[in-house]
C-alpha cells in the first residue's frame, strides 16, 4: 500500500488533509509512459499554443483555490502568492507567443553549391523536442517554479510532455495545479497526460532513472540537486539535468556609494534579504560594506530596518531547524558579530538578522568558510572591507576570488563611478563580478526576476548545473536538440525546413536572415 502524502500547515506543524499516496515504481513507470504516448499530439503547433493559453485561463479560474491552498501549505501569504500566480500565468502566455514566433527552432538553410571547392551539399537544420521531461518542483515557489512553473511551461512549449515530481511542502497545491493544466490540455484537444504528477522521495529517484525520460529540470538544494545530477549522468544513457541549486548572490558597496546614500542602501538591503522570509534563491547573502563612517551609517540603517522586520514562518520544520542551527554556527565563529541576531522566534517562527565579519577572515581557507555557504532564510553576512586595499586580504577582491557561482552579483556605485571621473572603479568591479554570476546588477537588488526575452536566471556552478536560463524566452532551448538534414528531397522535409516556409518561421537562408517576430511578448512578471 502506498504511503500517504499529507498536506501540512507550516504555521502549526499539523496535518491538514491527506492528498495522495507516494508513487510506487510501477506508478512512476505508468506516469512516464502515459506522458510519452502524447508526443505526437503535442507536436501540433496550433494545439500547443492553445494549450499554453488555456493553461493561463484555467490557472486564473482556479486562482482562489490555488492561492488558498498554497498559503495554507507554505505560509507565504495571499499578497505574495497572488503576484506569483500572475507571473505563472504570464509565463504560459509568453511561451505561447514564443511558439508562434518560432525563433527558438533556430531554422538555418544552406542551399547546395556545386561550384564550391569541395562542392557543398544542401543542409537544413532546426530543433526538435527531446521527449518526456521530468520537472522537480521547488519548495519556495509553489506556483512559478513548481507544477505550473517555468520548467513546465517551457517544456510544453517545446513540445515535450512533462512528468512533475511534486514537492512535499505543497502537495495539495500541486494536485490542484496539475488538475488545472490537465483540463487545459483537454480544452486544447490534447490528451490530458501531456502532464502527469507523482509524489514521494523514491518517485523522484525512479523518475530520473526512467529510460523514457530525456531531460530534467530541478530547483532546490545543492545536496538534493547534485544527487539527481549525478544519477542523470550515471544512467546507461545519460540525460541533461538542468538544476538550480544554491546561490550566495554577493553584493559590493563602494565607499563613495555608502557616503552618498547609506540610508537608502541599508533600507534596500533589509527589504531584499527579508523578502519572503529570506526564502528567495536570489537573496543577497554576502554583502561587502566599507569600513569607516559611511559604512557604519549603512550598517546602522540596515540594523534599524531589520530590527523592525516581523518574525516569519519558514516553509517547513526542517528548514527552520537548518536555519536556526546554521546561524548559530556562523555566529559562534571568532570575530563574527550579530548587530541584529537572527534565530528562532516564538510559535515556530524565525527572527531576521545579520552578521558582520572582517574581510581578512574570509580571504583564506579556514573555519570562516562557513560564511561563504548559503544559509536559507532571513539572514545575510556583512563583510567589512578596506576600500583602499583591493589587492590585500582586507579588500573585497581577495574574497570574491574565492566564491563559487551565483545566480546574481550586485554592485552599488556612486554617480561618479558610473560615467564620471571614477568610472574605472565601476568597470573594474563589474569585471570582477561578471565571472561569478548569470545576472549582474548595478544599484539595484537581486530579488525579483523579470520574465523577459533578455533575462538570464542561471549562473556558474553551484548556482546551476548548466549554462542555460530557467526564466525567460531562452528557457525553451533546454528541451530542444538540433537536427540537420542533408540532400533531403523536398517532399521528405519537415515543414519547418521547406523552401516555401509554410509556417512563416524566422530563419537564416544562405547566411541571410529572413522574417522573425518579437517572441515572448507577454508583459514581464516579477517573482
Amino acid at each position: 500500500m502506498a504511503e500517504p502524502v499529507w498536506s501540512v500547515d507550516p504555521r502549526t506543524g499539523t496535518r491538514r488533509v491527506r492528498v495522495a499516496g507516494e508513487a510506487t515504481a510501477a506508478a512512476v513507470d505508468a506516469a512516464v509512459r502515459a506522458a510519452h504516448a502524447t508526443r505526437a499530439a503535442l507536436a501540433d503547433r496550433d494545439r500547443r499554443v492553445a494549450l499554453l493559453r488555456a493553461a493561463a485561463d484555467r490557472l486564473t479560474q482556479a486562482g482562489p483555490e490555488l492561492i488558498a491552498a498554497a498559503d495554507a501549505e507554505t505560509a507565504l501569504g495571499v499578497p505574495r502568492l497572488t503576484g506569483e500566480l500572475a507571473r505563472t500565468t504570464g509565463q504560459f502566455l509568453a511561451f505561447a507567443d514564443e511558439v508562434l514566433d518560432g525563433g527558438a527552432l533556430g531554422v538555418v538553410i544552406d542551399h547546395a553549391d556545386p561550384s564550391a571547392t569541395p562542392p557543398r551539399p544542401d543542409l537544413r537544420r532546426h530543433k526538435v523536442p527531446l521527449g518526456v521531461v521530468a520537472v522537480y518542483a521547488a519548495s519556495n515557489f509553489p506556483l512559478a517554479f513548481s507544477v505550473p512553473g517555468g520548467d513546465t511551461a517551457s517544456a510544453l512549449a517545446a513540445g515535450c510532455p512533462v512528468v512533475v515530481k511534486a514537492h512535499p511542502d505543497h502537495p495539495e497545491t500541486s494536485e490542484r495545479a496539475a488538475a488545472a493544466l490537465r483540463l487545459a490540455a483537454a480544452d486544447a484537444g490534447l490528451p490530458e497526460d501531456v502532464l502527469t504528477l507523482v509524489h514521494g522521495f523514491r518517485a523522484g529517484i525512479d523518475l530520473i532513472g526512467h529510460p523514457l525520460v530525456t531531460a530534467a529540470g530541478f530547483t532546490g538544494s545543492v545536496r538534493g540537486g547534485r544527487a539527481l545530477f549525478d544519477t542523470a549522468a550515471a544512467r546507461p544513457v545519460p540525460i541533461p539535468f538542468y538544476g538550480e541549486l544554491g546561490s550566495l548572490n554577493p553584493v559590493v558597496v563602494t565607499e563613495r556609494a555608502a557616503r552618498e546614500r547609506a540610508g537608502e542602501i541599508g533600507a534596500g538591503l533589509a527589504a531584499s534579504m527579508t523578502l519572503g522570509t529570506g526564502q528567495f534563491c536570489t537573496k543577497p547573502g554576502l554583502v561587502f560594506v566599507p569600513r569607516g563612517e559611511a559604512g557604519d551609517a549603512l550598517v546602522a540603517a540596515l540594523a534599524g530596518q531589520v530590527a523592525e522586520a516581523a518574525p516569519g514562518v519558514l516553509l517547513d520544520a526542517g528548514m527552520r531547524e537548518a536555519f536556526v542551527s546554521g546561524v548559530a554556527a556562523r555566529a559562534a565563529l571568532d570575530g563574527v558579530e550579530a548587530p541584529v541576531a537572527p534565530g528562532p522566534g516564538a510559535d515556530g517562527t524565525v527572527v531576521p538578522g545579520f552578521l558582520t565579519v572582517d574581510a581578512a577572515r574570509l580571504a583564506a581557507d579556514g573555519p570562516h568558510d562557513l560564511l561563504l555557504d548559503e544559509c536559507f532564510g532571513p539572514v545575510t553576512v556583512v563583510v567589512r572591507h578596506d576600500a583602499d586595499a583591493d589587492a590585500d586580504a582586507d579588500g573585497p577582491a581577495a574574497v570574491l576570488a574565492r566564491l563559487g557561482g551565483s545566480l546574481t552579483a550586485t554592485v552599488h556605485l556612486a554617480p561618479s563611478e558610473t560615467g564620471g571621473e571614477h568610472t574605472a572603479t565601476g568597470r573594474a568591479l563589474l569585471a570582477a563580478l561578471t565571472p561569478l554570476a548569470g545576472r549582474v546588477l548595478v544599484n539595484g537588488w537581486p530579488t525579483g526576476v523579470a520574465v523577459t526575452p533578455a533575462q538570464h536566471h542561471g549562473g556558474p556552478y553551484p548556482a546551476t548545473t548548466s549554462l542555460f536560463t530557467s526564466v525567460g524566452a531562452t528557457a525553451i532551448e533546454r528541451w530542444l536538440r538540433p537536427v540537420a538534414y542533408q540532400s533531403t528531397p523536398p517532399a521528405l522535409l519537415p515543414p519547418e525546413l521547406r523552401d516555401d516556409n509554410p509556417l512563416g518561421l524566422p530563419r537564416r537562408v544562405n547566411g541571410v536572415r529572413q522574417g522573425g517576430g518579437a517572441g515572448l511578448n507577454a508583459p514581464g512578471q516579477r517573482g
